[in-house]
């Protein structure tokens, strides 16, 4: 067992080394991984032989040469890929994923008319059709899922999602059965932070606190590339956080709370109150600031800056070496993430630092939802190769 687990680790050593430094020679690994030359020749030829690695064409043209690069295998007919679900309120989102987090084709599915308690299928049938009209022949390692609200991962069992009115539901066994894939189900906010760990900016590995502001409002911490979870993988509810200077009215019964603030359900009730959009969505009201609607345009400022206010809290409690806020607006347009960074200088209460952590929008930018989701899958694989092939 000792042997397996340590050949295990060493896989996943080199696996990561090239995810971060490939194409690269066998050579180059060792420096990197820490590992001695005949240990990476051996994870090398495994990984290989798995087709989680592929050579490619060296300075003379060949394979097979000593200093021929290796990389992960994101090859058009060879390359795994990975199935992705976010399941949100008022869509689903589908992607197909590679190897190094880049999603190659993705597609919303609107949940207008459809029942939360039979959902699930639902999906599943159109993800079923999704993958099959995407199917290249690339082998399909399983279906990386993830959603809002309190999840247990090593269950695939979603213990409470208020908005959907799920509870104790068994959400990774229904998919599996009904996809006939391996599924991987956790929290959108920490499938978010394993994936700037995994494919973001290298300081998210240090630490990292990530928080969503969708419907459901959540955050996750990451420290020394692991993302915590808690007794019960019940970390990361701050729907409830106070925001500084809100008075917003929250169903608990309290003033000023995260999600009653800040959530898209209440922007976009608010933005239907005061006549901006005709439905409440926070996409409609994004594209009306776009097309220079100054009521929208203040709308989601003043978002942001409860947003920004929200997470200088969390600045506070973690000081973290990255801060990553998933937002709408502040995805698709820089001056509401500088609205957010603004705020959060203004509420935080430690001293600026010269190194005071840095407010940053996911890595994967729009992509960010599937790309969490296949993370789910991935991140294991990346820590345990062997354990998905």
């Amino acid at each position: 067992m000792a042997g397996d687990s340590r050949a295990s680790a060493n896989a996943a050593a080199v696996l990561r080394a090239v995810l971060e430094h490939g194409p690269v020679a066998r050579s180059g690994i060792p420096p990197v991984c820490g590992l001695s030359p005949a240990a990476v020749s051996r994870q090398t030829t495994g990984l290989l032989r798995s087709g989680l690695l592929r050579e490619l064409p060296g300075p003379g043209g060949g394979l097979g040469r000593p200093l021929v690069p290796l990389d992960l295998n994101t090859g058009p007919v060879s390359g795994p890929v990975t199935a992705a679900l976010h399941i949100g309120v008022p869509a689903s989102t589908f992607g197909l994923v590679d190897l190094r987090g880049q999603v190659l084709a993705r597609r919303a599915l609107p949940h207008h008319g459809l029942d939360p308690a039979t959902l699930p299928q639902a999906i599943a049938r159109q993800l079923r059709a999704f993958l099959d009209e995407y199917d290249t022949g690339r082998p399909l390692l399983g279906l990386g899922a993830a959603l809002g609200g309190w999840v247990r991962p090593d269950e695939g069992t979603v213990v409470r999602h208020e908005a959907l009115g799920w509870r104790d539901r068994p959400l990774a066994a229904e998919l599996s059965d009904a996809l006939g894939l391996p599924v991987r189900l956790d929290n959108h906010a920490r499938a978010v932070a394993a994936a700037e760990i995994l494919f973001g900016h290298p300081d998210a590995r240090r630490s990292l606190v990530h928080l969503f502001v969708g419907n459901v409002v959540d955050a996750a911490f990451g420290i020394e590339g692991t993302v915590h979870q808690g007794p019960g993988a019940a970390a990361g509810d701050v729907a409830h956080l106070p925001v500084p200077g809100s008075r917003t009215p929250c169903p608990c019964g309290r003033t000023g709370c995260l999600q009653a603030t800040a959530s898209d359900t209440a922007l976009g009730a608010e933005a239907v109150r005061l006549g901006i959009v005709p439905e409440p969505s926070v996409s409609l009201l994004v594209d009306a600031a776009a097309t220079g609607d100054p009521r929208a345009d203040r709308l989601l400022r003043e978002r942001a800056r409860n947003v920004g206010r929200a997470a200088a809290l969390l600045l506070d409690v973690f000081n973290p070496a990255v801060l990553v806020i998933a937002e709408l607006s502040s995805l698709l347009h820089e001056g509401y993430l500088e609205e957010i960074r603004e705020a959060a200088a203004a509420t935080k209460n430690a001293a600026p630092a010269p190194s005071a952590p840095r407010i940053v929008t996911p890595h994967a930018g729009p992509a960010v939802l599937p790309c969490a989701a296949a993370t789910v899958l991935l991140d294991p694989l990346f820590r345990d190769p062997a354990r998905l092939t």
